[in-house]
């Protein structure tokens, strides 16, 4: 998917990996039901690394996520793009939660600018941390849902949004 909206925009890209999710949120979040045998304790595996393939050097990098609420992994990511050499880090997100203290901890790192939807209500963040900035998708939102009411296509909307919507 990354490569198909590089092409699109007829960019470069680069690909970060290695923050793995450690498998103690995965229980804690329901994820994996409790074993009904008891086994012995595992010891955790260790993260990799954050390995970026590809040159985001003297370049603008993006970080796309579907939500951005625990900002540990992008400050991360936004740090080790830092190390090399991108000079501009925005961080693009669908629905902004935002919890805790993530407004403080973009406000103190590497990321230059979040940009989330209105879907989720995040007033009070904003006014902690300057970065995070708002795009209204309300009128899209609507437009959408009418035509589905209306069983109309939605693929007009797809190829008929100026950049003022």
């Amino acid at each position: 998917m990354a490569q198909s909206f590089a092409e699109r925009l007829r960019l470069g890209i680069a690909v970060i990996h290695g923050e793995a999710q450690d498998a103690e949120s995965d229980l804690v979040d329901g994820r994996h039901s409790p074993p009904t045998v008891k086994i012995p304790l595992l010891i955790p595996k260790e993260k990799p690394p954050i390995t970026v393939v590809g040159d985001v050097g003297g370049r603008i990098a993006i970080i796309v996520d579907d939500i951005i609420d625990d900002v540990d992994s992008f400050v991360a990511a936004a740090q080790t793009l830092k190390k090399h050499g991108a000079y501009k880090i925005f961080v693009m997100a669908t629905h902004g939660i935002l919890s805790s203290d993530a407004p403080k901890l973009i406000e103190e790192s590497a990321i230059d600018k979040v940009v989330v939807t209105n879907t989720i209500p995040h007033e009070h963040q904003k006014l902690q941390c300057i970065k995070i900035q708002t795009v209204d998708i309300s009128l899209i939102l609507s437009e959408a849902i009418r035509r589905i009411y209306n069983g109309e296509s939605m693929s007009y909307l797809f190829r008929h949004i100026g950049l003022e919507d």
